[in-house]
């Protein structure tokens, strides 16, 4: 999109969100009468089509400043009815937000403008958007979204996502950009209220806090899908831990479980903007390195099993995939393989696993 005069928000986007409730068409007449509810957002799997008119050529012009904008959400629900209602966007993330032409993207809701509707009870969501506008950027997010559905088959302890079909309109002239792939992902208090347990925000974790058979699935996950960009010891600063993990559970020893999230620097997905850590010493991101603790060595034959008895469900998933091109399957269903292979013979495991763990 090329950048075009547009609105910008200038006040704090709660109070934008306030604002923009009070003067909608949506809310015209009473709105005493509780909505029918519908399905919430991440209890069905089917893509849902979205439309999303906000500034976009203002917002991605101005994407640093990650200033809140005001915008418009539809989408017809699985009656047939069109539902309309306000929100504010705003640009997040790192890496991508860096090098990604579209960033992606805040969602953030009023509480009465989302009653009865499947986004009740999101104060906000982080929606995942393609970063370029061509076919293999779009391929690539089908990838990653396949990485977080992978791990809801090793544990419920992992983010659900919600497959998205996301047509931009700029309000400034109405013009489309679209259909692009897309997805949401659950938000962390919601994760950690559906497993019954507390979400934590600490500084750092001591290596013993992690449970130690959850610790392993999530070593093992990472290793399989080629992925090495994360820390769930420290944070990317001094104050919050953990680097595109958060923790939930019991701030005790063995009681902790980091879930990881942000998948676009593994082998799987294989981004072009992706490059791994000159630390590790490998030239490309499919290049797989362990990256467990040898503390927690004692649970990976049992984490090892585990992900084994899944090899046909993980292929079947991406075997299944609508929204992957046949390449993109072949692809990924290959490169996943071959960390199954990994796993299962067990002097590479031995070799490249066990003794390549973190002291």
């Amino acid at each position: 999109m090329s950048a075009i005069p547009g609105y910008r928000s200038a006040g704090v986007v709660a109070l934008l969100v306030a604002v923009l409730v009070g003067a909608h068409p949506a809310f015209a007449g009473p709105a005493s009468a509780e909505p029918e509810k519908s399905p919430r957002l991440f209890a069905a799997d089917a893509t849902l089509a979205l439309t999303l008119t906000a500034p976009w050529r203002e917002f991605v012009r101005n994407k640093n400043s990650k200033a809140g904008y005001p915008g418009t959400l539809e989408y017809v629900d699985e009656s047939g009815a069109k539902h309309a209602m306000p929100l504010a966007v705003a640009a997040r993330g790192h890496n991508r937000l860096k090098v990604c032409r579209f960033p992606p993207v805040k969602l953030i809701f009023d509480k009465e403008a989302i009653k009865g509707t499947p986004f009740r009870g999101s104060k906000s969501l982080k929606l995942v958007t393609h970063c370029a506008g061509d076919q293999r950027s779009e391929q690539d997010l089908v990838r990653e979204m396949l990485a977080y559905r992978i791990y809801n088959l090793i544990t419920p302890r992992s983010f659900r996502i919600r497959p998205l079909s996301v047509t931009y309109v700029d309000s400034a002239d109405r013009a489309p950009d679209g259909p692009h792939h897309a997805f949401l992902i659950e938000d962390d208090s919601d994760l950690a209220r559906r497993n019954d347990l507390p979400k934590l925000d600490v500084p750092t974790l001591d290596l013993a806090q992690l449970e130690p058979l959850e610790a392993s699935r999530f070593s093992l996950f990472e290793y399989l899908i080629g992925n090495t960009d994360f820390a769930v010891l420290l944070g990317t600063s001094a104050d919050r831990c953990c680097h595109n993990a958060v923790l939930i559970g019991e701030n005790k020893p063995s009681m902790v479980f980091a879930v990881p999230y942000d998948f676009d620097s593994s082998g799987l997905v294989d981004t072009r903007y992706s490059t791994p850590s000159p630390v590790l010493k490998i030239s490309s991101n499919r290049e797989r390195v362990f990256r467990g603790f040898c503390a927690k060595n004692a649970t990976l034959e049992a984490a090892r099993r585990e992900m084994l008895r899944l090899e046909p469900q993980v292929l079947d998933l991406v075997r299944s995939e609508p929204l992957l091109d046949a390449q993109g399957k072949a692809t990924a269903s290959d490169y996943l393989s071959k960390g199954f292979d990994d796993l299962r013979d067990d002097e590479k495991f031995a070799r490249d696993i066990i003794a390549k763990c973190r002291k």
